[in-house]
């Protein structure tokens, strides 16, 4: 049974990294980068499967395929609802469906559930905190001033170069023709999130760099603006890849902290 989910991780996990270096590079995972993995991960965990029945063990089958569909709709809800990136959900969804369950026992040991794509999200979750504590350290370093949430999202860059730097712009700003100034400030984190849920797209630096004449008015004020903020943020199938590593060699660090508190 640990054959054929170990073939289908080692796909998965060539995948993802593929996917987290465009996604880094290019901001965008075409659906086709999926296409490698799936051709050796579907027939790999139909192989798990059958083994599975081949002992008459069907109700782990019923588990994971239950988990499975649940897991997956979830996060494809997610995306159509614009809670999560198109990308980073059909990673989750494709990992759920080709690793359901831990290829080899991970050095932690197993979860209670055995569920393997939950612990990878729950790993991409915690790994993925570092980015705001890393962004804010930086800030501090750097000496630059904003409101406390904004120094965890993100960072100024120079507005004559904005375009060239991979972010969402943080900032209002917008020209007062009477008075021939510039005013600005910080977009509310509340608004932006209800933008989010109603799918209205937030200002991307790269829509700026491919098409500039659509956004000459806003580069005009970015470079009269100097420095403007914006929310870099690591693609979160960056953390996604690094929860799968973690996943496979250590564990489920989550559960793993649990067992360590709760025996202090």
């Amino acid at each position: 049974m640990i054959l054929p989910l170990l073939i289908s991780s080692i796909a998965v996990l060539a995948t993802l990294v593929y996917a987290s270096f465009r996604d880094i590079m290019e901001r965008r995972v075409p659906f086709r980068t999926w296409y490698p993995m799936l051709a050796i991960g579907l027939p790999a965990v139909i192989w798990f499967y059958l083994s599975l029945l081949q002992g008459g063990d069907w109700q782990p089958v019923l588990f994971f395929l239950i988990l499975t569909g649940l897991f997956s709709l979830i996060f494809y809800l997610f995306a159509v609802f614009h809670l999560f990136g198109g990308a980073d959900a059909w990673a989750l969804i494709f990992i759920a469906v080709c690793i359901p369950f831990f290829p080899i026992k991970p050095i932690l040991g197993y979860p209670p559930l055995g569920f393997f794509p939950m612990t990878v999200l729950t790993n991409a979750v915690i790994l993925n905190l570092v980015t705001p504590v890393a962004i804010f350290l930086m800030n501090i370093v750097r000496r630059h001033e904003a409101p406390i949430p904004y120094l965890f999202l993100g960072f100024p860059v120079r507005g004559d170069e904005i375009e060239h730097t991979f972010g969402y712009v943080m900032e209002e700003i917008e020209e007062v023709v009477e008075e021939g100034t510039i005013r600005r400030q910080f977009i509310p984190i509340g608004s932006a999130l209800k933008s989010m849920l109603h799918g209205e797209r937030r200002l991307y630096t790269k829509d700026m760099a491919r098409y500039p004449e659509e956004y000459a008015h806003e580069l005009s004020l970015f470079r009269r603006a100097g420095m403007v903020w914006i929310s870099w943020g690591v693609p979160f199938i960056v953390p996604i890849t690094a929860g799968l590593i973690t996943a496979l060699l250590a564990g489920d660090l989550l559960f793993s902290a649990m067992i360590m508190i709760r025996g202090m």
